[in-house]
């Protein structure tokens, strides 16, 4: 049986963070170590960026420094989740060895000075990984400060270099087997493009028009895949070891160089990094909906790897969070499914490229309002984690979303730029988490029997085995509400007859859709009692199939905007926000889907974990919320009867 996040959380919300001690002197660890036992810390995560310091040059060893380091944290009741190096390769290999660099599709190497400067079909670099993989895990193997394994850093490496078009030409035999079949998937007939040997094909490099867009998506598969390789190499490696702790490597959210959920089955632990804009007043929604898609690949708890204490470094302006505010962003990831709560980093760092990025220990040290803040979050997470941790949370909604999708439908040579894909997710989820409707994703051919309500913001590409899971889940009695620009091509990036799979234009009543009306930036198209933005498409219904909202003015005038056929339901535009929100309200109430709470205040969101009931205001204002019967609020310990008062970016969790 494979080990879980409960295996290292051990009853309790993990709390802590990137641990970076090599970047300052030994007497600042113990000094460390009292300011975490007062934050309630419990885990750090060690040896992300060490691989220099670890291997300083080829085949030397460096581990005292971990040894005294992982014994303190020990002796101090600190977890550690043990890194791998491998994200940022010392640079004697780079100087040694420069087929281990990636390069990009220009041609140009990536050097070392940086980090993730590693090609991931290189064997010389696989090799190294492999070596100081399997001296970390023989050593440190049976310390029991060790919980849980964390594998590179955020894998997010491009390479279009020789060794790599070697891999992408073995990995493309595998795929298809003959010239034939890749000629035919490819669709090379265009621009005389068919391929006489295998040793002609190369990776999307620089070209003089636009790419072919069949290669690109399967470059993009490759890509996903070598990265993978990667993990499960270095994964392999750890358990041989270790066989009962759990293994991780982060996410970034809605990263596009990652089939997530592929991954996801991979991990024993699923965790990612967030960093909501502080600044950006639906921050909380954008942190909800990755929380809801780690949730949904984890299939139950999850890690919040990576989050900001304050100001990051990499945005034009990188502002601080407001006070609560990190506060109200931790309790929203536990409300959300989360069992750690962790940060990037621990004290913030005095030199390199990230010494602006916020830490939990500030440059304003222990006084300064960023580790008073983390005290209280450690505090509050350590009085509710024994009742929520290894909780699930139930979800009568699902809203789909699939890598593969993404990259075809993201192509330069697509109808609109302005169309992309994470910015119609999020409209989505948007519209259903002001709605109060908790919500899961889910890969297109998951079963979706256990949900009321399926959604779907945009799938573009759609294998047959989608197709058929959706009319299945219609036929089974479920509710499916789909946008704009879906089921348009087959998973070899090829149109479908008539610019949508005719099973779905018959599930929605389209009796044929007869061209897509992409719209400008800013543009708006009106329809019956909303505006539609972003896109708008030319349908003709079945005669007496569907009810439609229709389009007004303008070319499309009368023509369905919105159709319901039965239990599915087709919208060819993106409405605005209030009136999506109402849409799929009316869509999830005709399903039997309810809120988790009536008659909540704006920018008051409630969210039901467990026996618990969580309460947050993403407002800059008191609020009032109405909550029948009598609770128990955890935080303060204080009876609630009627309703309950939240503060600015205030948060009660509220036990019947």
């Amino acid at each position: 049986m494979r080990p879980t996040l409960a295996d290292a959380a051990r009853g309790r919300i993990l709390f802590g963070g990137d641990y970076n001690p090599e970047q300052w002197p030994e007497e600042t660890w113990h000094e460390d170590v009292r300011l975490m036992k007062a934050a309630h810390v419990n885990s750090v995560t060690l040896g992300v960026f060490s691989w220099s310091t670890l291997e300083p040059e080829p085949g030397a060893r460096e581990f005292g420094w971990l040894d005294r380091l992982m014994d303190l944290l020990h002796e101090s009741g600190v977890g550690v989740v043990l890194a791998t190096p491998t994200a940022s390769p010392p640079p004697w290999m780079g100087r040694l060895h420069p087929d281990t660099l990636p390069r990009d599709a220009d041609g140009r190497t990536e050097v070392w000075g940086g980090r993730q400067h590693f090609s991931h079909s290189s064997a010389t670099y696989r090799r190294y990984a492999a070596a100081i993989t399997e001296d970390l895990a023989a050593r440190y193997a049976g310390h029991p400060a060790l919980t849980m394994w964390h594998i590179n850093n955020e894998y997010c490496t491009f390479d279009y270099g020789d060794e790599a078009a070697a891999a992408f030409r073995r990995w493309l035999r595998t795929r298809y087997g003959t010239l034939d079949a890749l000629n035919s998937a490819w669709g090379t007939a265009f621009w005389s493009q068919g391929y006489d040997t295998w040793d002609g094909i190369l990776p999307p490099r620089h070209a003089h028009y636009l790419k072919n867009p069949a290669q690109v998506l399967d470059f993009r598969r490759f890509t996903s895949d070598m990265l993978l390789e990667c993990f499960t190499a270095e994964r392999g490696i750890v358990r041989r070891y270790t066989p009962h702790t759990p293994v991780t490597s982060n996410f970034m959210p809605l990263w596009i160089g990652q089939d997530a959920w592929r991954w996801a089955g991979e991990e024993d632990v699923v965790s990612v990094d967030v960093y909501p804009d502080p600044r950006d007043p639906l921050g909380g929604q954008r942190g909800a909906l990755v929380h809801d898609l780690t949730r949904s690949q984890a299939r139950g708890p999850w890690m919040l790897m990576e989050q900001a204490a304050g100001p990051v470094n990499w945005r034009g302006v990188n502002h601080p969070k407001p006070r609560g505010l990190g506060r109200l962003w931790s309790l929203q990831a536990v409300a959300r499914g989360a069992d750690a709560v962790c940060y990037f980093q621990w004290r913030q760092s005095r030199q390199g490229a990230e010494k602006f990025h916020s830490g939990m220990v500030s440059h304003a040290g222990e006084q300064g309002r960023t580790y008073q803040e983390i005290r209280r979050i450690g505090a509050e997470l350590a009085s509710v984690g024994a009742e929520v941790t290894g909780t699930r949370i139930d979800a009568d909604v699902a809203i789909l979303h699939d890598w593969h999708s993404w990259w075809a439908g993201a192509h330069e040579g697509r109808l609109s730029r302005e169309v992309d894909l994470p910015e119609v997710l999020t409209a989505w989820h948007r519209a259903l988490w002001e709605a109060h409707l908790t919500c899961d994703f889910a890969h297109p051919e998951h079963d979706l029997s256990g949900y009321r309500l399926v959604v779907v913001p945009q799938l573009y590409l759609l294998t047959d085995a989608a197709v058929g899971n959706l009319l299945s889940y219609v036929g089974d009695g479920g509710t499916l509400v789909c946008g704009f620009l879906t089921g348009v091509a087959d998973e070899d990036d090829r149109i479908r007859p008539g610019g949508m799979d005719a099973r779905l234009r018959g599930l929605f009543g389209i009796r044929t859709l007869h061209e897509w009306w992409p719209l400008e930036a800013g543009e708006t198209v009106r329809c019956e009692g909303f505006r539609g933005t972003l896109w708008s498409e030319e349908i003709e219904a079945e005669p007496g199939a569907a009810e439609t909202v229709p389009y007004r003015g303008g070319e499309l005038d009368g023509l369905p905007a919105v159709l319901r056929n039965g239990r599915a339901w087709y919208v060819s535009t993106l409405p605005e926000p209030d009136a999506l929100r109402e849409l799929l309200a009316s869509a999830a109430a005709g399903a039997g889907v309810r809120p988790v709470l009536a008659g909540l205040p704006a920018g008051v969101e409630a969210v039901r974990r467990g026996g618990l009931l969580f309460l947050l205001n993403h407002g800059k204002e008191p609020v009032t919320v109405h909550v029948p019967g009598s609770h128990q609020e955890m935080l303060g310990g204080e009876k609630v009867t009627g309703s309950v008062t939240l503060d600015r970016y205030g948060v009660a969790v509220l036990r019947p």
